[in-house]
């Protein structure tokens, strides 16, 4: 796919009728229902690339991704395992191996790394709010190129040993774990918001509901 040049100029929109129906119809799909083929390298640098590319107040770039692929996701879950049992010692052993497959239950993980820099002049909260955006192209871009996804966070994007285990540094957070492969079964269309509930529009000196 192509890759602009820096500077040079871009189309200020996009028209596709099939990229809103993606958007409209887009929906997880359960990480537990999930299994393989999953995305090739190709693909997946693919779809990391159009992860990134997001809204960064000021170009921080106040992210980044660790891959957990083939063997590294079962090593990984050896850690899971040790820490979940350190944290709950009566734990039965049908629920320590749950935790210890975590990351089985698809061919690809990506965990997106929240990196704010706090002494960049761009407030905090924009720069967490772009690696929440990040999620979400990540979604958008494994739905476009045929598989199946979920955002999830779960216990072990808060677990200090965990994140240490990860490198992670103290200004980091695990702002989700997404889960990419293909679906073994269709997920339901689930509830959506009112949009009478929560659409509002400024009139002046007060908001007209």
């Amino acid at each position: 796919m192509r890759q602009p040049e820096f500077g040079a100029e871009l189309p200020p929109a996009h028209k596709s009728a099939e990229a809103l129906e993606l958007l409209a119809l887009r929906r997880s799909t359960p990480a537990d229902h999930l299994s393989g083929p999953g995305p090739d390298n190709a693909q997946l640098d693919l779809m990391l690339r159009i992860a990134a590319r997001v809204p960064d107040h000021r170009r921080v770039t106040p992210f980044r991704f660790i891959l957990f692929e083939d063997e590294a996701r079962a090593a990984f879950g050896k850690i899971l395992r040790a820490q979940y049992v350190a944290n709950e010692p009566d734990v039965t052993e049908t629920r320590a191996e749950c935790e210890q497959n975590r990351f089985m239950r698809a061919p690809v993980v990506v965990a997106i790394v929240s990196s704010v820099n706090p002494e960049h002049r761009t407030p905090e909260w924009e720069q967490i709010l772009t690696a929440g955006a990040v999620c979400q192209n990540l979604l958008l871009a494994a739905n476009a190129s045929g598989f199946a996804a979920q955002w999830l966070t779960e216990w072990y994007a808060f677990d200090a040993a965990v994140l240490k285990a990860l490198g992670l540094s103290e200004n980091e957070r695990v702002a989700g774990y997404v889960y990419i492969g293909t679906a073994k079964e269709h997920p339901k269309e689930r509830a959506r918001p009112d949009m009478d509930a929560i659409v509002s529009r400024y009139e002046g000196n007060v908001v007209a509901e």
